[in-house]
């Protein structure tokens, strides 16, 4: 064996050993339901009257966009009554986006773990996300909504395959110099965001989505030229709005803010005040969806 081959040897065992472990891990088939929505919201003149009718097909996913679109969240000055009125009321895209979130929600699951927790970070994410993009226009509030809702979705999945892995996760959360995915690989020689950018790429989420996904503890990547600007726009959004919804509920130490915060904001073009209104803004947005 050459000496070059004999470098490489290791690197592909440890290659092919990440490639097995990974193979153990549950990722969820992407449900025939959400293909079917995505295919419908994918077409050049998406027909409202299409999808209520995928949607009204099944009794526990028209109950449950009902209860969303009656919620104070969105405030409606009519309360729909049916999947069709809900559609009309919050327009093809919101639905869409809502059943993407009520999908993700009913498909993962993990025996003897509540996610209830999980689920109402990454929904206050989601929203968060949506009306920061939407203020700063730094990217469609579509796409935010679904990597608020999706960036961290490899951390069930990861609860599911490693009986440590909640001790792994108060690890990171609390490390203040490695990265949050390099002390997840360092235990399980993979990470949340990995996983989760894998299982973005088979449930169709878009690409710089799924990029994204496995970017989101990187944050040196928010200065690099050769980064797309969409999948650098939804990482610092997430930064922003992760440490708006800690303060809210009264956490002012972040790691990941003192990791990656600066970048972020300069990135995004915010000064310090115009953090703070930001932060106001979101306060007022989940007092309002109490």
């Amino acid at each position: 064996m050459t000496s070059s081959a004999a470098q490489a040897a290791p690197k592909l065992t440890t290659e092919q050993s990440v490639d097995a472990l990974i193979k153990t891990i549950r990722i969820p088939p992407r449900p025939s339901l959400l293909a079917d929505v995505q295919v419908e919201l994918a077409d050049d003149d998406p027909d409202p009257r299409r999808l209520t009718a995928i949607i009204a097909n099944d009794v526990a996913m028209s109950a449950s966009l009902l209860k969303l679109a009656n919620s104070s969240f969105f405030g409606l000055r009519l309360k729909a009554k049916s999947v069709e009125h809900a559609v009309s009321l919050l327009g093809i895209t919101q639905c869409g986006n809502l059943m993407t979130g009520i999908i993700a929600r009913q498909s993962i699951q993990v025996e003897k773990v509540s996610l209830v927790k999980f689920w109402d970070f990454s929904t206050k994410r989601a929203q968060a996300m949506t009306q920061l993009a939407r203020r700063m226009r730094v990217c469609p509030g579509d796409l935010a909504h679904t990597f608020g809702l999706f960036c961290d979705i490899g951390i069930p999945l990861l609860l599911e395959r490693f009986p440590d892995y909640a001790e792994t996760l108060e690890l990171a959360y609390k490390e203040a110099n490695e990265s949050f995915t390099a002390v997840e690989e360092r235990r399980h020689a993979t990470s949340h965001a990995a996983i989760g950018s894998l299982m973005a790429r088979t449930w169709g989420l878009p690409e710089n989505v799924s990029m994204a996904i496995l970017l989101h503890h990187d944050y040196g990547v928010l200065n690099d030229p050769g980064t797309e600007e969409s999948v650098k726009s939804l990482i610092a959004l997430a930064l922003l709005a992760e440490y708006g919804i800690q303060k809210y509920h009264g956490q002012e130490f972040s790691c990941e803010w003192e990791k990656g915060g600066e970048a972020a904001c300069e990135f995004l073009g915010l000064s310090a005040d115009d953090v703070e209104d930001r932060f106001e803004e979101l306060h007022e947005l989940f007092n309002h969806s109490q």
